[in-house]
């Protein structure tokens, strides 16, 4: 790792539910992350609760506090360390709304600042077969439209009622391993393209 760089990683869930299995899921990655020296901000969008999105009222009052708070944390990163749950085979109304609202400009600014040059990983964890994978397409293909680069390697954890032991690791050690090893990746991935600038 360049010792010169240190990676900034914002990582959140799609879910803001209590117990979610994709909050233990993104914990996992966000210890990868950490092992492979980035700095992480873990965070919880239940902390930064946001309107749906309506452009009337973004011209009648701006844009509303919390998602300003959130955009900025979204800005002084390059990475992104997203669990996506999957609902109805699609995103979470949820994440929706915060790319949403972390996509308007403010006065002067450039369109899609704080998407700009963002490097994101994505994994899911659903208690069906396919561990969330048809939602992950969904969000992928947001992501990639507002000029993220979001990493081919992705984790899809199905059965999740029964995968995850006590203490929040999955039971499924090489699923882990991979987990981790996606926090590791976007790490290593940021030094590479930012590392040498």
């Amino acid at each position: 790792m360049n010792m010169g760089y240190v990676p900034r990683i914002l990582a959140f869930s799609g879910s803001a539910r209590t117990g979610s299995f994709n909050g233990k899921l993104v914990r996992i990655a966000v210890r990868g992350a950490e092992e492979a020296g980035a700095e992480v901000d873990l965070v919880d969008l239940r902390d930064y609760p946001m309107p749906l999105y309506d452009g009337d009222l973004e011209e009648r009052e701006g844009i509303p506090e919390n998602a300003v708070r959130f955009k900025a944390l979204m800005t002084a990163c390059q990475g992104l360390l997203i669990a996506a749950p999957e609902y109805n085979s699609s995103i979470t109304p949820l994440l929706k709304n915060t790319i949403d609202w972390a996509s308007r400009p403010a006065p002067g600014e450039k369109m899609l600042a704080a998407f700009l040059n963002k490097t994101a990983a994505l994994m899911s964890a659903s208690p069906g077969s396919l561990g969330g994978l048809r939602g992950l397409v969904h969000v992928r293909s947001i992501l990639s439209n507002i000029r993220v680069l979001v990493l081919p390697d992705q984790v899809a954890v199905p059965g999740a009622f029964g995968a995850f032991a006590d203490d929040g690791r999955l039971k499924d050690e090489k699923r882990q391993a991979a987990v981790e090893g996606l926090g590791r990746k976007l790490a290593e991935t940021l030094v590479k393209l930012h590392g040498n600038v």
